[in-house]
């Protein structure tokens, strides 16, 4: 069956490794299957950087290239700018009347991001309604599957509620409800072991990093802190060295003979952490180049994008249409 899959980042900064294992990779296989949206949410961005735009203008294109770089095709996926499309911003008004304040509160992503943001009494609105607007973009346009991480889950359960709600408002079906498409992979730690791969956090390896700062990065991972001598046996849970051999590397039969070698001793750090930067530099290497060459060329970069997004808001202004024919608001 041929779903509608909508997805896409906010960007608040260059996409990183996080993301090319939690979205990037399954994004690349489901586009030849399915109709794929990706949405650059810049408008979500400004959500907890209202005081910060430019830093969100101007990695806008950061973003579309790193789409294009590693592999998204732009004609198989429709890639859109979430500002150019006006008909997320009034469906997230229309929604707002259907949610109260407590329900978004009672949130728990939105509670934990408050709290990691440390907002403190100052929320911003546009935060606690990032849920709103996140419904608007899923329903715009007919979503049936969202690639999402349990932490996100909440956001979909809400975005179904909104449906319910509106259908039940119109006394027929105006929306449909949307699945949640989880990933089997694990969320990839950032390099210093301690937390998610974060930009915030500058814990990340980006697509644009050097092969010099790709190898400072992986000689920086914590290992065992009990192996010290390279005959120590060696311990292979938590340690984020394997955590993302696991991850990046083609050939899982080696990964594992060098998990029994850690395992038993006689495999240093150091030389485990070379294999590690010589499997990353391998991977990053022509990603690094693609996303430089379209980077040079900035109208290209807006072509896609414009073109994408004139694709898009047709798209989003029937169902727009569809809505507002139903809440009896097409009075022209």
């Amino acid at each position: 069956m041929k779903h509608t899959i909508l997805t896409g980042d906010r960007p608040t900064g260059p996409l990183h490794l996080g993301h090319y294992v939690g979205s990037l990779k399954h994004r690349i296989s489901l586009q030849s299957q399915h109709n794929q949206t990706i949405l650059i949410a810049d408008m979500q961005g400004l959500t907890d950087n209202g005081h910060n735009p430019q830093k969100i203008a101007d990695n806008i294109f950061n973003v579309m290239a790193d789409y294009l770089a590693v592999g998204i095709n732009p004609e198989e996926t429709t890639i859109c700018l979430q500002s150019a499309l006006p008909a997320l911003a009034e469906l997230s008004m229309y929604y707002a009347n259907l949610v109260s304040v407590s329900r978004l509160e009672r949130n728990p992503t939105v509670k934990a991001e408050i709290a990691s943001k440390g907002f403190g009494a100052s929320i911003p609105a546009g935060f606690l309604n990032y849920p709103i607007s996140q419904a608007a973009d899923i329903t715009a346009f007919d979503a049936t599957l969202v690639p999402v991480g349990e932490d996100q889950l909440p956001m979909l359960e809400l975005t179904n509620e909104i449906v319910r709600k509106l259908n039940a408002v119109a006394q027929q079906q105006v929306l449909v409800e949307s699945k949640p498409l989880l990933s089997d992979v694990s969320r990839l730690p950032g390099v210093d072991g301690k937390a998610k791969m974060s930009k915030s956090l500058g814990n990340v390896i980006t697509f644009g990093s050097s092969d010099d700062e790709i190898v400072k990065a992986v000689r920086a991972m914590y290992t065992d802190p009990n192996h010290i001598r390279v005959s120590d046996p060696g311990q292979v849970e938590g340690n984020v060295v394997f955590t993302y051999l696991d991850a990046f590397h083609e050939d899982k039969d080696y990964v594992s003979a060098l998990k029994e070698h850690y395992r038993r001793g006689g495999l240093g750090d150091s030389k485990l952490k070379g294999i590690l930067a010589d499997c990353l530099i391998n991977l990053i290497m022509p990603i690094r180049v693609k996303r430089e060459m379209y980077l040079s060329d900035p109208a290209q970069l807006k072509q896609i994008l414009k073109a994408g997004t004139d694709r898009a808001n047709q798209k989003s202004q029937q169902v727009l249409s569809r809505v507002k024919t139903a809440l009896g608001l097409n009075v022209f």
